[in-house]
């Protein structure tokens, strides 16, 4: 028996049970699956590679020579297939975004981008560029490192660009600012726009609203910094986060210029252009403060959206943000598009996955379309 080669297939064959199947319970379990989940299910070309390495050695070495040998060979089969739906599922990903957007905004508004495929099946987990610069650990409040910002922004500093400012997720108990959504930044930093990435004060030292405050904070820094990297907040400032920081993107787009969030700088302007909600926890926030659900928020004058879910989201499932797409349409004058992603888990923000640089490349028609709106008015 080939034990190596064995383990390399019930591994495989393990992951593509968590990615394909979203477990729930129990914890032990779900936070296994979940962590596997987490990068598989975005790069299932890595397991490819090495079940088809491992495969090839296991024969030319002579290690397949028993029943049970072929046994494995045979599960291993079953593990590569299971790779490809995951991976199909990842490849839809396109069209699935096309119509969300061509249905919420108008026809045409998908412009259909190619993909890195470069990128996606050799450096999926690579998220830097060379032609932007971050720039770490700004302050904008008086809360130590749970205040501190990156700007990235592109080293030749084009002038006129719109801002992204980005909340982490993490349960409002974790996380900082230089782990999500971060192909989304570079991206959009690469092609003028100057992105902020923000740590805020978590919980249970700082429970609603400080995270609410900061992402105020954040805002107004924005508004009257982004000018030293080549933004002009005139052209747009768009509000994201991942997870818990959805949540928060969609608080601040929904309570613009709130003084009682804005304690001691209630004059400044922490207004959005558009907000986009990335696998975002939708519902009242952990106290059961019905303010602390954006779904109670909602307003005629709201900024457009963009909410993105994963289908097999294992934390968040997809009633929580439909709850909030259905409550703007019912009020909002603004659009919303929804985006219900084929085979989505959790964070699937973190890489450079067919799944994620398609929605970047939505995001990117959906930015447009709303810049273009606010010209035209």
């Amino acid at each position: 028996m080939a034990v190596g080669y064995l383990v390399t297939v019930v591994l495989a064959v393990v992951i593509v049970v968590f990615c394909l199947v979203p477990v729930r319970g129990p914890k032990p379990l779900f936070y296994f699956s979940y962590r596997l989940g987490l990068v598989f299910n975005e790069m299932p070309f890595l397991v490819l590679y090495a079940l088809a390495a491992s495969t090839a050695l296991a024969f030319f070495e002579g290690d397949i020579a028993t029943a049970a040998d072929r046994v494995a060979v045979g599960a291993a089969g079953v593990a590569a297939a299971g790779l490809v739906v995951v991976a199909l599922r990842g490849i839809r990903t396109p069209s699935v975004v096309g119509n969300a957007l061509d249905e919420a905004l108008g026809a045409g508004t998908w412009t259909g981008r190619r993909l890195p495929l470069a990128r996606i099946l050799l450096r999926p987990f690579l998220r830097r560029r060379g032609d932007v610069r971050r720039v770490r650990d700004l302050s904008y409040g008086d809360a130590g490192r749970r205040n501190l910002l990156d700007v990235y922004h592109h080293r030749s500093r084009p002038e006129g660009g719109s801002v992204l400012i980005h909340f982490h997720g993490g349960h409002y108990d974790q996380g900082r600012k230089d782990t999500q959504s971060l192909p989304l930044l570079y991206r959009l930093a690469s092609q003028g726009w100057v992105c902020v990435s923000a740590n805020y004060r978590l919980r249970p030292d700082f429970p609603h609203p400080a995270h609410l405050i900061d992402a105020k904070k954040v805002i107004a820094w924005a508004r009257a910094h982004a000018h030293e990297y080549g933004a002009d907040p005139a052209a747009g400032v768009f509000v994201s986060g991942s997870s818990a920081g959805g949540h928060m993107a969609a608080l601040a787009a929904l309570t613009p210029d709130d003084p009682s969030y804005q304690p001691g700088f209630e004059e400044a302007d922490t207004s959005v252009t558009a907000a986009i909600v990335l696998n975002g926890f939708l519902a009242e926030y952990f106290d059961g403060d019905p303010a602390t659900s954006p779904v109670n928020l909602v307003r005629a004058d709201a900024p457009p959206f963009l909410i993105a879910h994963g289908d097999l989201d294992e934390l968040v499932e997809t009633d929580n943000p439909k709850a909030l797409v259905t409550a703007l349409r019912s009020v909002s004058a603004s659009p919303v598009v929804y985006v219900e992603l084929p085979g989505g888990h959790h964070a699937f923000d973190l890489y450079h996955s067919f799944r994620f640089e398609a929605l970047i490349n939505g995001i990117e028609d959906f930015a447009a379309w709303v810049k273009a709106g606010r010209k035209a008015g």
